[in-house]
């Protein structure tokens, strides 16, 4: 199946349709259709970052207004002295932008972990901030009826940025951005404090959780106590010093799924382990199924994510991606059931999400510095695929263009972000609208 590069130019509107599930009888319409429009312009570029996994919707509640970051360079990271402004798009009114405050604390692929806050999400988000006198990070809560910060969750003795809001409300989960910064770059925020810098297994760093209304902390889970339960499967744990990444919640809000990490880029006796904690703090687990790509929780204990194919002598490699996108079950530890096909889903280990009302995936894929994306409909296995959109050479490294895919509240919406040429490329987002025939 071959799938036609889009031309990127300002104000485009297409439809696309390039395969279903089931041919599609003569002058009968097609079960799915997807229309492509871009929805900002240069020459300042915008980002939202990460994935709309876990539903980190960019849409407000009433869906008025879509976050988003602006900044006017794309080609570095970012110090610790570049403010990127936080701005509300309307999506009545030609997705207009308005500046509503700036933040020190982003990334370009993670941008700052905007999320709106699920007890109020009309009117309120969160974002990462840094103190610029001591490069300390911390989270904000911001009201855009009230247009004013209502709470800043700042911890002198450990300044963390919020990880992942829980996805019922009421708490998030915190994590060392500065310690990310030393360790995995691509998800840090560059020259941000980290107070254990020498430490591999500190007791007073880890997993925190916050709640929103109190603004109390506490550790949910240390990197000692995870060095403790790794350590008789993974000795090399004790050569590496941990740092964490993708911490999810469910969506009941009663566990979290994160990777310990040390040696990211180092092979062999790299740590890369996935774990669950309940979020009292109990049953610290290790997942041994190892469930590659960008992660998605489905619903209760189950998730969706890729593995690797049994080689011929019944072994299985860990690794980032994998070849069969799957439903997990991690309270059994057991693949449950494959989704979809290699023809829908080409390149399994990359991002995916669930829409809200979990009918629909999306996951992207690429090929040669492109991206593109596979709605699916899983009711019945329709499908569509959009074109393929530009990275050029940001298809790895800190600066990647990752397709992260994040779907709107209605679930017929799903917003990504690629180059464009405004005369020069510039990263801007897009919107894939699902219309079906129903």
């Amino acid at each position: 199946m071959k799938l036609l590069i889009l031309p990127l130019t300002a104000g485009l509107l297409t439809t696309f349709l390039s395969c279903q599930s089931t041919p599609t009888p003569s002058g009968q319409e097609p079960a799915i259709r997807l229309e492509i429009e871009q929805i900002t312009r240069g020459p300042q570029n915008h980002y939202f970052g990460y994935i709309g996994h876990v539903q980190n919707i960019p849409w407000n509640g009433s869906e008025r207004y879509l976050l988003s970051l602006r900044v006017g360079f794309h080609d570095r990271m970012p110090a610790a002295d570049d403010a990127a402004d936080i701005v509300l798009l309307d999506t009545q009114n030609d997705y207009a932008a308005r500046k509503v405050d700036e933040t020190r604390a982003w990334n370009p692929q993670q941008g700052t972990m905007m999320y709106w806050n699920p007890d109020a999400p009309d009117t309120q988000f969160f974002f990462n901030d840094r103190d610029p006198a001591t490069n300390r990070i911390f989270c904000v809560l911001f009201d855009i009826e009230q247009n004013r910060l209502v709470r800043e969750y700042r911890f002198q003795d450990t300044p963390f940025g919020n990880g992942g809001i829980r996805q019922n409300g009421g708490s998030f989960a915190g994590i060392n951005y500065g310690r990310m910064a030393r360790l995995r770059p691509v998800t840090g925020y560059p020259e941000a404090y980290d107070w254990n810098p020498g430490a591999y297994h500190p007791e007073d760093d880890g997993v925190f959780v916050v709640d929103v209304e109190t603004g109390a902390k506490r550790l949910l889970v240390s990197f000692r106590q995870m060095r403790d339960a790794l350590v008789e499967r993974h000795p090399h744990i004790d050569e590496a010093p941990l740092f964490i990444n993708h911490t999810l919640w469910n969506r009941d809000g009663d566990r979290l799924y994160f990777f310990v990490r040390g040696r990211f880029n180092r092979r062999p006796n790299r740590i890369n382990v996935p774990m669950t904690v309940r979020s009292d703090g109990s049953g610290l687990t290790e997942q041994k199924v190892f469930i590659g790509g960008h992660l998605e929780w489905e619903l209760g204990a189950k998730m969706i994510g890729t593995v690797r194919r049994p080689a011929a002598d019944g072994s299985s490699a860990e690794d980032e991606g994998g070849d069969r996108l799957v439903l997990y079950d991690s309270e059994r530890q057991q693949v449950i059931e494959e989704l979809g096909s290699s023809e829908i889903f080409p390149d399994p280990g990359n991002d995916v999400a669930l829409s809200p009302d979990a009918k629909w995936m999306v996951q992207g894929f690429e090929e040669e510095a492109r991206n593109a994306y596979a709605v699916y409909r899983r009711s019945d296995g329709a499908w569509a695929h959009t074109p393929w959109f530009d990275q050029r050479e940001y298809d790895s490294g800190p600066l990647r263009i990752d397709a992260a895919p994040k779907w709107n509240r209605s679930g017929d919406q799903i917003l990504f972000s690629s180059l464009t040429e405004e005369p020069e490329p510039t990263r801007q987002l897009f919107l894939i609208r699902i219309k079906t025939n129903d």
